[in-house]
């Protein structure tokens, strides 16, 4: 009985140091090489190269990034992404990398229904909580609270737009 015990509280000590070094290790990456290293991230990491904002996105923070998958950029309208590539549309990109990003770390637990909030790029997205999960602006979270150490990263499935560029 003792050893059954003893097996569980180890098992227990086991998986409790496994979670807390995993999670250490996600806090020891910055943002881009947080997203570097997701396979569905490649596009946005290839975007924010492109944009010159490696740097900043390295940076002390902390940001709040709102990551499009690879899916979101392939689902934008055919030529739009090579488009925006393109050194002669670094601005366009840039504002809208930029909109996908906001000061400060926001956790998926201060986020309210309704709730707008500002962007780098100046404009602000809105926050919308239903019974279909979290949405920032028309873009539905499908991993929140992805911690790097200089801010938070939360997957969306698609590529938002400022207000001003639609």
């Amino acid at each position: 009985m003792k050893t059954q015990k003893m097996k569980v509280v180890l098992w227990g000590a086991v998986l409790v140091v496994l979670a807390f070094s995993s999670s250490v290790k996600s806090q020891s990456k910055d943002i881009v090489d947080l997203a570097a290293g997701n396979e569905d991230l490649e596009t946005l990491v290839a975007a924010v190269k492109a944009g010159g904002l490696v740097e900043t996105l390295k940076g002390k923070g902390p940001f709040t990034v709102f990551a499009p998958t690879d899916e979101a950029f392939a689902a934008l309208p055919d030529g739009t992404l090579e488009s925006l590539l393109k050194p002669e549309n670094k601005d366009q990109l840039v504002a809208i990398l930029t909109y996908h990003v906001v000061s400060g770390k926001v956790m998926s637990k201060d986020l309210t229904n309704g709730q707008k909030a500002a962007t780098v790029q100046g404009e602000n997205v809105k926050v919308s909580i239903g019974s279909a999960g979290v949405k920032i602006d028309d873009a539905k979270v499908v991993a929140a609270d992805v911690k790097a150490k200089n801010g938070v990263v939360h997957v969306i499935d698609k590529v938002i737009l400022p207000p001003s560029m639609k």
